[in-house]
């Protein structure tokens, strides 16, 4: 008797953690349904699943329509090769058609993640010269001829857009400091849209934007597998035992500023996983919700003066890769506890461009705190 009662409360179990987990991926669903934007003569489906990234989502329709939605820039709907957009659709939303063959890729930092898809040959212009990609797909692209330099973000040649057709300008945040030229790409009738992966706050955040790019290019099973490799090999990283010695991630902006990550972003997650501590535990953006946050050299100096190590970040206005440069920047860098160690190093050009590889850097940090050998370094230099 006892035998059986114990195996009808085992099934009532099972039923009960079966229904629950049932009653969990409907719920869901609900949630998904009832976020997604209703576009009249458009019949909701799914939700895109993210893990990691907060900055977008993705909403499909019934026949192949799918809305993508930047928490920061806006919506943008993509209609499928061979259909129109619905009639009466929202001033707010823009319109991305496909087949997307003539693209203008001023984010360079995307670049990697739609070679990763095998979407290169859909991007026609480049913002950046031949030399400038550390991308090899896409400096291979432009000695072919199939990738041709367009101007960069600031200053694009707009005649060249028109005649080649352009259909779509991925931009970064950059195109924030001249919305002229955007207004002006928009004013073609060239849709624009806004990269903001820079300001996802786990590593793993910025590389699940290769999703939003899978859905731009049809490239979905792409994207969610290669998305999965990556973070396979960051989630294994995660077992690293914290050192408990503090970094500073910095460079000096041309106006004599000190340029660091606000507390919750993604570099100083990256740092973490690593084995360390960032140095500013506590720093946010009191302007908006950009990612980096100017300092003065003393407010830097009150923090960074005591951390263990410096990381000067040379992807933005280029390289500093000695104490004497560094130095020449602020004199006040010679009383800093890492300069006296000599615990600084540098950041490679190609680093911004390696939005696929962010578990490298990871591994350098984590080397670089051990002590490690540095020659197994990618992205790090130390400074003699």
């Amino acid at each position: 008797m006892k035998r059986k009662w114990y195996q009808y409360i085992v099934v009532l179990l099972i039923c009960i953690f079966a229904l629950t987990g049932c009653g969990s991926s409907q719920e869901k669903e609900k949630e998904n349904q009832d976020s997604a934007p209703e576009i009249a003569g458009l019949t909701y489906e799914k939700t895109m699943d993210l893990t990691y990234a907060e900055e977008f989502d993705v909403y499909y329709y019934k026949d192949g329509y799918k809305l993508i939605n930047i928490q920061e820039s806006g919506k943008y709907l993509i209609v499928p090769e061979g259909k129109e957009a619905p009639e009466g659709l929202d001033e707010d939303i823009k319109i991305i058609q496909q087949p997307l063959q003539h693209v203008y890729m001023a984010a360079s930092a995307s670049m990697s993640l739609i070679a990763s898809i095998d979407a290169v040959d859909c991007v026609k212009f480049s913002g950046l010269d031949e030399s400038d990609w550390y991308v090899d797909a896409a400096r291979q692209a432009m000695q072919d001829g199939n990738m041709i330099y367009a101007g960069k973000y600031s200053e694009p040649d707009y005649e060249n857009l028109v005649d080649g057709d352009c259909d779509l300008a991925i931009e970064s945040t950059m195109i924030l400091h001249t919305p002229k030229v955007q207004e002006m790409i928009e004013d073609l009738d060239i849709p624009v849209l806004i990269d903001y992966a820079s300001y996802e706050s786990h590593p793993l955040g910025r590389t699940e934007w290769v999703k939003l790019y899978g859905a731009l290019f049809n490239k979905e099973t792409e994207a969610e597998n290669f998305f999965s490799e990556q973070a396979k090999i960051i989630e294994d990283l995660e077992g690293f035992e914290n050192t408990e010695k503090t970094v500073a991630y910095f460079y000096i902006n041309t106006d004599g500023t000190v340029v660091v990550r606000k507390s919750d972003d993604y570099i100083p997650a990256m740092i973490e996983i690593a084995g360390g501590r960032y140095a500013f535990s506590d720093l946010k953006n009191p302007d908006n919700n950009a990612p980096s946050v100017k300092l003065t050299m003393e407010e830097f100096y009150a923090t960074a003066v005591d951390a263990d190590y410096l990381i000067y970040n040379g992807t933005i206005v280029g390289q500093v890769s000695s104490i004497k440069e560094l130095e020449a920047k602020n004199n006040l860098f010679s009383e800093f506890k890492a300069v006296k160690n000599g615990n600084v190093w540098y950041t490679g050009k190609n680093l911004y461009q390696s939005t696929d590889t962010v578990g490298e850097l990871i591994r350098d940090i984590h080397l670089m705190l051990t002590e490690e050998n540095p020659q197994n370094m990618t992205f790090l230099q130390k400074m003699e």
